[in-house]
């Protein structure tokens, strides 16, 4: 934590803000990402982080997927356990949860929200901005 503090202090307050990211989830993530501006769309964050599905194209036609293992898998089980961790003493995440396993299903549900926390969390990196939960909440 001294070594990170720093490094990159603002970034590592910043990252804490957010519900379920606590020291350890956060210094992975620091290390993990190292610098945000990187990646020009939160889509190309969210496919380093594996949480989303390649897919094989060409010429417009779509052959099924591939590439499981590309991206970073330290970010996957950070966002994973965050999404998790998220969801304590935490009724209004709770609530959305339940909205998603109805559409979706359990295991889903939980893959949909660490994705929406990794959108939140790239755009409030991007923006340096604390993390804004009822912002998060909206859907």
């Amino acid at each position: 934590m001294q070594t990170a503090k720093q490094h990159e202090a603002h970034t590592l307050y910043l990252l804490q803000t957010v519900p379920g990211i606590g020291k350890i989830l956060s210094l992975v993530r620091l290390y993990a990402i190292h610098d945000i501006g990187r990646f020009p769309r939160v889509q190309d964050f969210a496919s380093y982080a594996r949480l989303v599905k390649c897919s094989k194209e060409s010429a417009g036609k779509r052959l099924g997927t591939s590439g499981k293992n590309i991206g970073n898998a330290h970010l996957k089980w950070a966002f994973s356990a965050a999404a998790t961790l998220f969801l304590r003493n935490n009724p209004n995440g709770q609530k959305l949860l339940t909205r998603l396993e109805k559409k979706h299903g359990k295991g889903k549900a939980l893959t949909i929200l660490a994705h929406k926390l990794a959108r939140a969390v790239y755009d409030m990196l991007k923006r340096t901005t604390a993390c804004d939960m009822e912002t998060f909440l909206r859907t």
